[in-house]
């Protein structure tokens, strides 16, 4: 329940609609790439990002059209699992009986089941080739329009949220002799290399920054605690089952 509520944010007002919170997002020792970004439950409805280009130290600066927002899957799922692990232990009715412990111990492997892909979600970010980020709907997310130089994502990693910032250079048909397109990634190191529309690219800066989200910090703790009560609920169901299998009459 505590894990769940974590999910279902403190609401603003009497509008009812789930309050926003806004994060920075930096790294310590460089101020590279900055980025503002407003959560609002799992959807990203603002995000303003700074960038100072190494080369020149152009300063480029994109955000969200307001017309916009960016759905994290990740929270999304993950709170779809702690519901089900709740329906699980709430769908029988308040007097019913549990005739064998078998019957525990098949409910207690459902919900953790269900508590482990929650965890899961978000300690096990997407791996995603670069292809698959350039064609991401992210892309086409901001105003001004993302450089064809630049590529973005967002994902959650345990407690935080974080920010990719991927610089692009592209590569001559003369010099692809060596090339070898990058396979799938959480992220991807200088000298990647991918193809996208017919244009042959090579990764020459990646920038992460990363923020934590209090309340996520607080449904992991919840799961893994959630998590130990299910298995000490199951060790003593075995405890007791031995028992009556093997006592003597």
């Amino acid at each position: 329940q505590e894990a769940s509520h974590r999910f279902t944010l403190p609401t603003s007002g009497s509008g009812g609609a789930v309050k926003q919170e806004n994060f920075v997002l930096s790294t310590s020792g460089t101020d590279q790439v900055k980025g503002v970004m407003t959560l609002q439950g799992e959807a990203l409805c603002q995000a303003d990002v700074n960038l100072k280009m190494p080369r020149n130290n152009q300063l480029l600066h994109f955000a969200f059209r307001e017309d916009k927002q960016w759905k994290l899957q990740q929270i999304q799922d993950a709170r779809n699992h702690v519901n089900q692990a709740i329906y699980l232990l709430t769908s029988r009715d308040v007097n019913y009986q549990f005739k064998t412990g078998l019957e525990v111990l098949k409910l207690m492997d459902a919900v953790m089941l269900q508590l482990s892909r929650a965890r899961n979600r978000l300690t096990t970010p997407a791996t995603l080739t670069l292809p698959e980020i350039a064609s991401s709907g992210l892309t086409k997310m901001f105003t001004p329009a993302l450089p064809p130089d630049i590529l973005v994502n967002f994902y959650i990693n345990l407690n935080k949220l974080c920010l990719t910032v991927y610089q692009l250079h592209m590569l001559q048909p003369s010099t692809t002799k060596n090339f070898k397109p990058a396979g799938g990634s959480v992220l991807h190191n200088p000298g990647a290399m991918f193809e996208f529309g017919s244009q042959r690219y090579e990764v020459t800066h990646v920038h992460k920054v990363e923020c934590v989200v209090p309340w996520l910090n607080d449904a992991l703790v919840f799961f893994t605690v959630s998590l130990q009560l299910c298995q000490q609920l199951k060790d003593k169901i075995s405890v007791f089952s031995s028992y009556w299998n093997y006592r003597t009459y």
